[in-house]
């Protein structure tokens, strides 16, 4: 990594953006071959380190940026704009090692920060593994999905449910080992986000050690780093399921915008063709689609940038703010999702082909919206915070 951060923020917002532009056309350039290949060009990975875009979300005593979350929102959403392959790539290999560098102690941090230089990082959220404590650490198996960017990683994070002799579950563990370590198994065939590379991946019987753990959402305080870390697990991977998507619905309207302007619909003669933007109710679901994505996109930043604040002045986030910033993820998501059905309608048969970027969209956000993190769940919990319900849990 190359990059240095400005520590004033809109200084750092800028010079992140700036990184963006500045990869802007080895992103395009590999973005077929990412469609292809079902993983990002190593070029592309390449310019992602060198630009500090995957160092973003990490402490700044550790080379990072540790931008502020409405930073994070419009770095994600413009890289997204270009190729939302590398958008989604980007924000996971991010947050990947940005959650390791703040928890794990001086010792793990050495042995992963080689000569000071952050590493590439992969992993998966949920616990899908088990993990058995013995003498120095814990006893690993497991497989775990969609680790983006794994066949770029040098080091993978992954969630572990811990059992005692019995078989039963005591504690949730976040457990960090080196990529090499796993299996990969090539089943990165799918519909949508083809680019990422989010393979499975599974270990058996791995010994982590002690160091290379820590228990995410119980109380543990970060080691390193500011404000940023203490906005929650939901405001910290919210933002950049909202940012993503924002990216692919003005990915999609820019392309039908431009379509738009030659393409022509129904039954015309070849001397005075009807054009799609001449057309009444193109120019009022246009309308409507650029507004109702700005307003997603203006929520999502109220919302987040409230939470920043709070933060900042040495608050933590309750479960109404946690609440709220990951239904504004959710509902970026769903803005988007329809904004981009709404773009492939209008493209007409254009957009059928593999090579028109309205289909590819609308691969990309359908995937999208598949996570765990932006699903209906969101919406529960914040009606149960306004309805006063005891025990609302923002990430049940």
């Amino acid at each position: 990594m190359n990059a240095t951060f400005p520590i004033d923020q809109d200084k750092k917002r800028k010079a992140l953006l700036n990184a963006v532009e500045e990869v802007r056309d080895i992103c395009l350039a590999g973005a077929e071959e990412a469609e292809i290949n079902g993983t990002l060009p190593e070029a592309t990975v390449d310019a992602l380190e060198q630009s500090g875009l995957l160092a973003m979300k990490l402490p700044t005593e550790l080379g990072g940026a540790e931008a502020d979350p409405v930073t994070q929102l419009q770095v994600i959403e413009a890289v997204t704009r270009i190729d939302p392959a590398t958008g989604w790539v980007m924000m996971i290999g991010a947050a990947s090692i940005a959650s390791p560098a703040v928890f794990l102690p001086d010792e793990a941090i050495s042995q992963m920060f080689v000569g000071g230089r952050p590493p590439r990082a992969a992993g998966a959220l949920m616990p899908t593994g088990r993990a058995v404590p013995v003498v120095g650490g814990y006893r690993v198996s497991g497989r775990w999905s969609f680790a983006s960017g794994i066949r770029h990683s040098q080091w993978l994070s992954a969630g572990a449910l811990v059992t005692d002799e019995g078989g039963e579950v005591v504690e949730r563990l976040s457990i960090v080992f080196p990529t090499k370590e796993a299996v990969i198994h090539d089943n990165w065939q799918v519909a949508g986000l083809k680019g990422t590379g989010s393979n499975d991946f599974s270990v058996s019987n791995l010994f982590v050690p002690e160091v290379f753990t820590w228990r995410r959402g119980s109380g543990q305080k970060p080691l390193r780093g500011g404000p940023l870390y203490h906005i929650g697990l939901p405001g910290f991977l919210s933002v950049e399921h909202a940012a993503f998507a924002l990216g692919v619905g003005r990915r999609a309207l820019e392309a039908i915008i431009n379509l738009a302007q030659s393409k022509t619909r129904g039954f015309t003669t070849y001397s005075s063709p009807s054009l799609l933007s001449t057309r009444l109710s193109f120019q009022l679901a246009l309308g409507r689609c650029d507004f109702r994505l700005r307003a997603a996109r203006s929520l999502a930043s109220e919302i987040f940038d409230s939470a920043w604040v709070m933060v900042c002045q040495g608050g933590e986030p309750g479960p109404q703010a946690h609440a709220e910033m990951r239904s504004a993820g959710t509902f970026a998501t769903e803005i988007a999702a329809e904004v981009v059905t709404d773009s492939f309608r209008y493209g007409g048969g254009t957009a059928l082909y593999s090579s028109n970027v309205l289909q590819q969209c609308l691969r990309d956000i359908q995937a999208a919206a598949q996570h765990y993190m932006v699903n209906d769940s969101a919406y529960e919990s914040h009606g149960q915070i306004l309805l006063g319900l005891p025990d609302a849990n923002p990430m049940s």
